[in-house]
């Protein structure tokens, strides 16, 4: 759920570093009492309402090799369309449910996996429905401001079709980008930074 800013300022932009990890996620940085989870590994309980699902992100660079040191946050509705958040007015979202999640990549394979679950249906500015996605935001050493873009669901063919926000990608072979595949409980989806098969972000 975006929100506007028009009372802020925007500050200055600089490169997230190699060391966005050890602010970010320090237990996976191995500096422990911090906290006593990193903030955002967890979005769901026991308790959760929906559908139990994996999400399995890589970052790719324009050579085609995973980044080793990017850090990947998502937020999400929850499987009734809501958002957990003061500014959500149309019901209350699962209390069991954060909506959000901060992961940062394996130093091995270059890939993370948030444990989540299928969020609902969420309406555009005009009403019209848009299909499940989860929104997603990327930092990573030489990226200066952060990248934003959208995982949608490979098997919602039907609601991919009537979403208004990919309607309006104009080079259409591109909606591939944003589109995770299934794989038992696993989506998976490479964000590509460059190249031919460039992930579409948005500018939000």
């Amino acid at each position: 759920m975006t929100h506007s800013l028009d009372r802020l300022k925007e500050s200055p932009s600089q490169t997230a570093g190699p060391y966005v990890h050890i602010g970010l996620t320090p237990n996976f940085a191995g500096i422990g009492g911090v906290y006593e989870n990193d903030l955002g590994a967890d979005l769901v309980s026991d308790k959760t309402r929906g559908e139990r699902i994996d999400i399995k992100l890589r970052v790719i660079d324009g050579g085609g090799t995973p980044l080793k040191d990017a850090l990947i946050e998502i937020w999400q509705a929850d499987a009734a369309g809501l958002y957990n958040s003061p500014f959500e007015m149309r019901g209350a979202a699962d209390p069991n449910f954060t909506g959000w999640g901060r992961r940062a990549v394996d130093a091995e394979s270059g890939e993370c996996v948030f444990g989540t679950i299928k969020p609902g249906r969420v309406p555009f500015n005009d009403g019209r429905l848009m299909a499940p996605h989860i929104t997603l935001w990327i930092v990573a050493r030489g990226i200066n401001i952060g990248l934003h873009t959208r995982l949608y669901f490979g098997d919602e063919q039907s609601a991919n079709a009537e979403d208004p926000v990919l309607a309006c990608i104009e080079h259409r072979h591109r909606v591939a980008t944003l589109i995770a595949p299934r794989n038992g409980n696993t989506y998976t989806l490479d964000i590509r930074l460059q190249g031919e098969r460039e992930t579409v972000f948005f500018d939000i």
